[in-house]
């Protein structure tokens, strides 16, 4: 079974322009249509069995339609869809609250969209209320392509918040801190956090001529496998990024990796079906 525990689709009616939208911002393709059937489809063609969608709250005001969607769609076609938080959002505990009365396993934060440092105290308390819900939090972590040179959650900043929130099971995507990774070890191993592969191996497929050949490159084969090491597989969960990296080939490369059998095996599947009661 291979579960991608990070991925990102948007309702039919906005998805052509969401997708065009920071497709550009990003200046990076992408590899689906952004649409569940988009995802589905791409599902088949790699070998994914479940994904988990991870939707975004850019607006605090739209917080409760969004969660709407997350809500009636969870379970549809193995899209295992995690609702929304905004830290401005005056009802976001009640949102919590409504999540997790419906069957919802987690929520997504994202530190740079949302304008927030991670160890704000705005984030911490919702970081603490997951955690007495039993919600998941699955948070963007390090630098974003689509905002060069800001800063909402470097490693030194998450673990400043992992301190503070007591026990939440959390979810670091794009190995810990994307583009920060040297960092990751030192200040983030020994916590409880949990890491993905989401967009964090091999090498940025660009649009066009914006980023240097340095930039593009992501992690090495040998570097990835220090860092899963260093946490154990047990507590790394896959993950693609999908729209923005083919499912197929983040699969293809992750099979690649010098792990063992067992370790892909946690990678792949186990952690997951552990983390949401599959």
């Amino acid at each position: 079974m291979v579960i991608d525990f990070h991925t990102h689709t948007f309702p039919n009616k906005i998805a052509e322009v969401a997708v065009k939208k920071l497709s550009s911002e990003g200046h990076i393709p992408a590899f689906s249509n952004g649409t569940a059937e988009g995802l589905k489809i791409s599902m088949q063609t790699a070998g994914v069995d479940y994904s988990v969608v991870l939707p975004v709250a850019t607006n605090p005001l739209k917080l409760a339609s969004m969660n709407d969607f997350s809500i009636n769609n969870n379970g549809k076609g193995n899209l295992i869809y995690f609702g929304a938080v905004h830290p401005d959002a005056p009802d976001w505990q009640d949102e919590l609250l409504r999540l997790s009365n419906n069957g919802i396993k987690g929520i997504k934060i994202h530190p740079i969209y949302q304008g927030v440092d991670i160890d704000d105290d705005r984030y911490l308390k919702i970081l603490y209320r997951a955690g007495e819900l039993g919600l998941i939090v699955t948070m963007h972590a390090g630098d974003d392509i689509g905002f060069p040179g800001v800063v909402r959650c470097s490693p030194k900043m998450t673990a400043n918040a992992l301190k503070q929130v007591g026990d939440v099971k959390i979810i670091l995507a794009h190995m810990g801190g994307w583009k920060n990774w040297q960092e990751v070890a030192e200040h983030l191993s020994g916590t409880s956090a949990m890491l993905d592969t989401s967009f964090s191996l091999g090498k940025i497929k660009p649009l066009d001529s914006t980023y240097s050949d340095e930039f593009l490159n992501l992690m090495d084969q040998n570097d990835f496998c220090a860092l899963v090491n260093v946490f154990g597989s047990e507590n790394v969960l896959f993950g693609t990024d999908s729209p923005w990296t083919d499912q197929k080939c983040s699969l293809d490369a992750f099979l690649d990796l010098p792990l063992s059998d067992a370790d892909k095996q946690n990678i792949l599947s186990l952690n997951a079906k552990r983390l949401l009661s599959l």
